[in-house]
């Protein structure tokens, strides 16, 4: 591994880290929803700091090129980020929903009550 390649990488992971964490401090997003950016973030740290740690997992598990190693474990963090995503979009689209059948119940409500009010009145004396 060149000089280059171990400095982008590290470059990239701490660049990752900061802007999972800014985003945090923000509030642009939610620390649940940061969860995987930042582990993914730290496991990328990890290992451009210590790419060793990349080849002997390979070797371990029998994968032959650690590279396919790195990209499996993106490919499974991307995938749980989808289905948090996912989960959380269910729950807000239920939500919405509830939320609009309310309005439409008190929306057609109100609209009886200014109905009512609005009949004509008759005069008693007359």
């Amino acid at each position: 591994m060149s000089v280059t390649t171990y400095v982008f990488g590290i470059v990239s992971a701490i660049l990752v880290l900061v802007i999972v964490f800014e985003m945090l401090r923000r509030r642009r997003v939610r620390e649940r929803h940061a969860l995987w950016w930042i582990f993914a973030g730290v496991l990328a740290l990890v290992v451009a700091v210590f790419p060793g740690i990349l080849t002997g997992t390979a070797t371990a598990l029998g994968i032959t090129a650690p590279t396919n190693l790195g990209f499996f474990l993106s490919t499974i963090i991307l995938f749980l980020v989808s289905v948090q995503s996912s989960a959380e979009l269910t729950v807000l689209e239920e939500k919405t929903r509830t939320l609009a059948e309310n309005v439409a119940l008190h929306d057609e409500r109100l609209a009886r009550l200014e109905a009512s009010t609005q009949a004509p009145i008759r005069d008693v004396d007359a």
